[in-house]
């Protein structure tokens, strides 16, 4: 479904492919060659959110760029980025090349450098920037600028380093700062979408093929010499049988 909100309508690139059940809403960019997979969701919520070329966003995916009157939290993706299913990022900067795995979260003002890559449930905290080439382990946290990573029994100890409310929702602490985020938060929500609409869906169009004379990919080169070098073992066979049934006809 792709939405509208308020004045800001999606850009999709024509070659992109989105899937039917995949949601896009707002100030959303989608670059050339990227594929939202079924059940993904990209919403710009105040901010805009760029996807670059050729990525990948898997199912079920949440992606959001966030912003109010205090705090904007746009959201970035570079060229050639896989965020896999169920991953999670918000208002974040992502490089090019990155790898956001399964069920990893990237939280509000966080960056990776390209290459960078996060495996599954690992999480790159609020405001922490991940260096080029530097990898996330499963479960493990991130955290800082330039972010160490820490075991997940390590994370009471990086909460307490933190202030998540005033860095995400500007709220100061306090025993009902849950409630309060809850309360601001709604309230930003219905305002951003309540104007949305349905737009026409988004039309895929099937990628072209190869030209003549192209060199094809690797992948496909590889796939080819596989079957050439199935053929030549049929005709080989085919021709020793040939050569067999020549000697028997023969005259003793």
């Amino acid at each position: 479904m792709i939405l509208s909100s308020g004045t800001k309508r999606p850009k999709i690139h024509s070659s992109a492919y989105v899937a039917p059940t995949a949601v896009v809403s707002g100030d959303v960019a989608i670059g050339p060659g990227c594929a939202v997979l079924h059940g993904a969701v990209v919403t710009a919520e105040g901010a805009p959110l760029e996807i670059g070329e050729r990525c990948v966003i898997m199912e079920n995916a949440v992606l959001r760029a966030s912003g109010g009157s205090a705090l904007v939290f746009p959201l970035k993706v570079g060229d050639r980025c896989i965020l896999g299913p169920h991953a999670y990022v918000c208002g974040a900067t992502i490089g090019d090349g990155c790898f956001v795995a399964s069920g990893a979260k990237i939280f509000n003002g966080a960056t990776l450098e390209p290459g960078s890559g996060v495996a599954l449930g690992g999480i790159v905290h609020v405001n922490s920037r991940l260096r080029a080439g530097t990898s996330v382990p499963m479960q493990h946290i991130a955290f800082g600028d330039p972010a160490s990573v820490y075991p997940p029994d390590k994370a009471p100890e990086i909460a307490a380093q933190m202030n998540f409310y005033a860095d995400v929702f500007n709220l100061e602490a306090g025993d009902d700062v849950r409630a309060r985020a809850a309360e601001a938060y709604s309230k930003f929500l219905r305002k951003v979408h309540a104007q949305d609409s349905a737009l026409e869906a988004h039309r895929n169009i099937k990628p072209s093929p190869r030209r003549s004379g192209e060199e094809p990919p690797q992948t496909q080169a590889t796939q080819v010499d596989k079957v050439v070098d199935v053929m030549m073992l049929e005709l080989e066979e085919m021709e020793h049988r040939r050569q067999e049934a020549i000697k028997r006809q023969k005259p003793r």
